[in-house]
């Protein structure tokens, strides 16, 4: 069974979701791999995966909002603060949600839903380059001889 890895390197400006949809459903026709899932997996501890609603921006905007009211920075409970008041609770927001999506494949597409999206959620203020790795398992297309 053909397996096909990539590497995607994300700038991030800030705090936030940042999508990768268009990224992820580019390497998955690169990869040649009709049927199948895509694995999905960021490399930190304080940025995360979720897929999201990518019609309209207020949803994105309110789970971020809830989050952060959820997480508060300046909790006077965290002890782990060397790299500024949003890094404990970064490393949370990242437990609370996930550093992997699975998403099926057919025909050599994502199957993902009419309304949803792939984003890298940034979980610092400042901005990171975070890696986020991409594994595509399944059955290749036919090939015409």
């Amino acid at each position: 069974m053909p397996v096909h890895h990539a590497t995607f390197t994300i700038h991030t400006r800030s705090q936030g979701l940042h999508e990768i949809t268009g990224q992820l459903e580019r390497e998955v026709a690169r990869s040649g791999i009709a049927s199948g899932v895509a694995t999905v997996f960021c490399r930190h501890t304080s940025a995360s995966l979720v897929i999201m609603e990518n019609a309209d921006p207020s949803a994105r905007a309110d789970l971020e909002a809830w989050l952060n009211r959820l997480v508060p920075e300046r909790d006077p409970h965290f002890t782990h603060t060397f790299e500024g008041s949003d890094d404990m609770p970064s490393h949370i927001k990242t437990a609370l949600t996930r550093t992997s999506e699975t998403v099926p494949l057919k025909n050599g597409r994502l199957l993902l839903g009419t309304w949803q999206g792939v984003y890298l959620w940034e979980h610092r203020r400042e901005p990171h380059t975070r890696e986020v790795l991409l594994t595509v398992l399944g059955e290749q297309a036919l090939q015409n001889a």
